[in-house]
């Protein structure tokens, strides 16, 4: 189950044009997941890139329990989509 802070998404539509509530369209198990170790964010923190509605999309999130937190989400960067036509 997807889940985020309401604040967080309208944030997130200020900035990147799509509701978190999107995320419960990425299928993480066809995603690319990569862990987010460039700091310490008192949890673990991850990057999945997979397709919605055949866009590239990039995912920010941490696992809570059962639930996926979305904390971002956006339109892959087109460095991104070249690393996902890349993917073996």
């Amino acid at each position: 189950m997807i889940e985020f802070d309401e604040a967080k998404d309208a944030a997130n539509i200020a900035k990147h044009g799509v509701s978190l509530a999107l995320a419960s369209d990425l299928d993480l198990d066809t995603a690319v997941v990569v862990k987010d170790d460039r700091q310490d964010y008192g949890e673990d923190r991850f990057n999945a890139y997979g397709l919605i509605d055949g866009d590239l999309f990039a995912l920010t999130f941490t696992v809570r329990g059962q639930n996926v937190r979305a904390i971002s989400l956006r339109r892959a960067r087109e460095k991104e989509v070249r690393q996902w036509l890349r993917r073996p």
